[in-house]
């Protein structure tokens, strides 16, 4: 891959911002039909939280049960359908058309690139869940599991990269590459709707171009704010766990959620090119210190042999994996199901329009083939190595060491399992410190991307939005989370909860914007490897009649293609 030293890129001038619809930076909101929609919508949900917590969550997990019980098969093979339309266009001839003009190079360097496309996508989850999911499904494996531990803990740990690998990626990769291509190849502005312009055409200017967008902007807000929530719980917990407070109260989690989103402002205040950028990249070093040190303090040789061989485990088991429905397993394989891998699905594709136009914001000058590569391959291996360095770690102390990450009732403590196996390594009070900030690090992250990216779209995809509307869509998440969880202590329901199902049901109407982008995507690319294929044609032709004419002494004359010109809309 090539790519421009790590140095911090010059900002872009005003005048060098692509334009489009007017489109240019300032105070002014320049799409209200998608902003004050999209406000409007999330707002009036909180206050169905606040108001009607118990009525609103009942009609919700009905929703929920319909589309992620019954809808499982259709997100199995969906998602499976991403990855191979992934390696399609990596492999094919259309790998090599870049993301950009022919001659442009990377507007980030690898480094600062891959540490940005890392903490927006996987950052949180894996802090949180690094122990906590393994240990889960080695308690309570997925069903037809062998018996035995040792089949246990190697079903945990296939579970495992199933749901946070190429799958979870290949979600990304869809939503990225269409967003990226519409914006630095064809000059479109960062929104959603214009990856669906080569199959809807100028009808993406109208209505259709607004619901989209405001569909992806209420999942993003959504699915940030539950992640910012779980997130405060996980701090809290571990301050509980640690001694430093008495219980993880209410009042603590607030005071938590108002502290990460005030750092959050003043991060998507500074934009990507600063704040955003150089937070990534210290997420990136704490957590190679810390996957480092556990891996050091940790069973060693036992981490190092498990990952070569949970690798091929991954891969011998990949399409068995892919495909798995749990049919012949009942009511306990759909309810597992439905519980696990469906669910992670849905909640990706929650998350793929703020991780997708983020990456492709970021992604200019990189070639299809790189693009591809880098976000499908290169952050599924750190994820690998992130589980079986933790996770692995947890499942070998239970096995062979002195357990106690386990309760006796075989339930996982999810929220302080971080915490209870960092206890049972030396320095273990330092490293849940550094494990602390690692978890708000990733958060800010997230809650400062998530802004931006969300802000670009209620602006109607300007590249370079207003401050006070990204600071407008921080603070709004920020208190989505606080209010839910207010809510939720007052009324004895889970705010949260119904805020993480919501998320995960606005992936049902997106997931069919999905398809749009890939057959969108397809029919773009596919055209752009025609033109290359045409004019390399006509080069060669041209480049023979030279050296035959050289050869008889004689002028060649114009070259001229016989061929009816091909008529593809675009």
């Amino acid at each position: 891959m090539s790519s421009s030293p790590d140095s911090p890129p010059t900002p872009p001038l005003e005048a060098d911002v692509p334009v489009q619809d007017g489109l240019r930076p300032g105070s002014a909101i320049t799409a209200p039909r998608v902003f004050w929609p999209a406000a409007t919508i999330i707002l009036v949900f909180v206050g169905l939280a606040v108001a009607l917590p118990e009525r609103l969550g009942n009609t919700l997990s009905t929703l929920s049960n319909t589309v992620i019980g019954d809808l499982g098969w259709f997100y199995v093979l969906l998602v499976s359908s991403f990855i191979a339309f992934s390696l399609w266009v990596a492999l094919s001839p259309m790998g090599r058309v870049v993301l950009g003009k022919d001659d442009e190079e990377p507007e980030f360097g690898l480094k600062s690139w891959f540490a940005m496309l890392f903490a927006a996508g996987m950052g949180i989850g894996l802090v949180f869940w690094g122990v906590a999911e393994p240990l889960n499904h080695f308690a309570s494996p997925p069903p037809g599991t062998a018996d035995g531990e040792p089949a246990a803990a190697r079903a945990a740990m296939d579970t495992t990269f199933l749901h946070w690998g190429l799958h979870a990626w290949g979600i990304y990769v869809v939503v990225g590459l269409a967003v990226a291509y519409a914006v630095h190849r064809k000059g479109r502005p960062v929104s959603i709707r214009w990856a669906l312009e080569p199959l809807f055409g100028d009808r993406v200017k109208g209505a259709l171009g607004d619901v989209i967008d405001v569909i992806a902007i209420i999942g993003t807000i959504f699915g940030v704010a539950t992640s910012l929530g779980f997130g405060v719980s996980q701090v809290s917990a571990g301050l509980a766990y640690l001694g430093v407070v008495d219980e993880a109260s209410t009042t603590l989690k607030v005071a938590l959620i108002a502290g990460i989103s005030l750092i959050a402002i003043v991060s998507v205040a500074t934009g990507v090119d600063k704040g955003i950028k150089w937070l990534s990249n210290i997420n990136m070093g704490l957590a190679g210190v810390l996957l480092l040190t556990v891996a050091i303090l940790g069973p060693t040789v036992f981490i190092l042999g498990d990952f070569v061989q949970q690798l091929g485990s991954y891969g011998r088991n990949f399409l068995e994996l892919s495909f798995r429905t749990m049919s012949f397993q009942g009511e306990e394989g759909s309810a597992w199901l439905s519980g696990w891998t469906t669910f992670y699905w849905g909640w990706w594709m929650s998350w793929a329009p703020f991780v997708g136009v983020f990456i492709a914001r970021i992604s200019r000058g990189r070639t299809v083939r790189e693009f591809v590569t880098g976000v499908l391959l290169v952050p599924t291996l750190v994820t690998f190595l992130w589980f079986s360095v933790l996770g692995g770690s947890a499942i070998y102390r239970e096995m062979f060491g002195e357990g106690g990450l386990v309760g006796d009732d075989g339930a996982v403590s999810t929220d302080a399992a971080l915490f209870q196996f960092l206890e049972g390594l030396p320095a273990s009070g330092l490293l849940s410190v550094a494990a602390m900030i690692l978890v708000v690090v990733f958060f800010v992250t997230s809650s400062d991307s998530g802004s931006f990216v969300v802000d670009m779209l209620a602006s109607g995809g300007n590249p370079q939005p207003p401050v006070w509307s990204r600071v407008f869509w921080a603070v709004l998440e920020g208190l989505i989370a606080a209010t839910l969880l207010i809510a939720g202590a007052v009324t004895g329901q889970d705010g949260l909860s119904a805020l993480q199902t919501m998320a995960i049901l606005l992936a049902l109407p997106f997931s069919f914007v999905m398809v749009g982008m890939m057959v969108a995507t397809a029919k773009a690319l596919l055209h752009e490897n025609w033109l290359i294929e045409r004019a390399e044609r006509r080069l060669l032709a041209a480049e023979v009649a030279g050296e035959v004419a050289r050869v008889n002494g004689t002028t060649p004359g114009p070259i001229r293609d016989e061929r009816p010109p091909r008529r593809t809309k675009v």
